[in-house]
């Protein structure tokens, strides 16, 4: 995971110098090309003969920053509360995965805190994890949103009343696309003690899809012994399996329309 995100951060970082760069470059062509004494002069009698003729022209002027308006609300600053259909949620779980067998031994234990938001059906929705390492204070809060999303303007998270975080996507996977934020042992006392938290991106029509995974059972979990990874999956499995067949009783006993 460390690795991970150390090459991304790389390429941030060398993306950022670029862009750096370029703006410099930038400047100094507009230094050298500045310097004219010579033709200053010209244009200054030019614009008092023009002055007559310019009136009719500041109106299309003027009306050219109006089509940008409808963009404002694609920003992240537009992100706003949305209703949220029925959703099942998963319990908070502790999981301390083993590495696989060639990758190289962790010094320190790495810890993730998850859970997960679906729609009765089962369709994944949203899902947040805290990564932790063993004594190390800083901490990863993961979140992923559902395939779908609009990459720039990137993810939004909100704890009860805190005021709004926000952070660019770092991946996508066939589940969903990933975005981090650093967060460190006072943002997780706040965990432990809130009440929700609210995941939102803005998807391809530019609507606002907000999910609200609640923070209750978060603090005992975070703080209890790990789940096996493997048992935890075969629970949920056998949890949707019974919620699949209570399905299909409803709809064989419901009355035809």
């Amino acid at each position: 995971m460390k690795a991970t995100v150390g090459v991304l951060l790389t390429v941030i970082e060398r993306a950022c110098v670029a862009a750096l760069s370029l703006l410099m470059f930038a400047a100094v062509a507009v230094a050298q090309t500045a310097p004219a004494p010579a033709e200053p002069t010209p244009p200054v009698k030019a614009p008092r003969k023009v002055k007559h003729k310019e009136p009719p022209q500041p109106q299309p002027a003027q009306q050219q920053p109006q089509p940008q308006a409808p963009q404002a609300p694609q920003q992240p600053s537009a992100f706003a509360p949305t209703q949220q259909p029925p959703v099942v949620y998963s319990p908070w779980t502790k999981i301390c995965p083993k590495p696989p067998p060639n990758a190289p031994q962790l010094s320190k234990q790495v810890c993730l805190t998850v859970r997960e938001v679906r729609l009765e059906t089962g369709q994944f929705l949203a899902g947040a994890a805290l990564i932790e390492q063993e004594g190390e204070p800083k901490k990863l809060l993961r979140i992923t949103l559902p395939l779908g999303m609009q990459i720039p303007p990137g993810t939004r998270i909100t704890l009860d009343t805190e005021q709004p975080l926000s952070a660019g996507f770092v991946v996508c996977v066939p589940n969903g696309c990933m975005s981090d934020y650093q967060v460190d042992a006072d943002f997780v006392g706040k965990l432990k003690k809130g009440q929700q938290i609210l995941l939102q991106g803005i998807n391809t029509p530019g609507q606002v899809a907000g999910y609200v995974l609640p923070l209750a059972d978060f603090g005992k979990a975070n703080d209890g012994p790990p789940t096996d990874p493997e048992q935890f999956e075969a629970a949920q499995k056998k949890i949707w399996e019974e919620r699949l067949r209570q399905q299909q009783q409803q709809q064989q006993t419901a009355p035809p329309k």
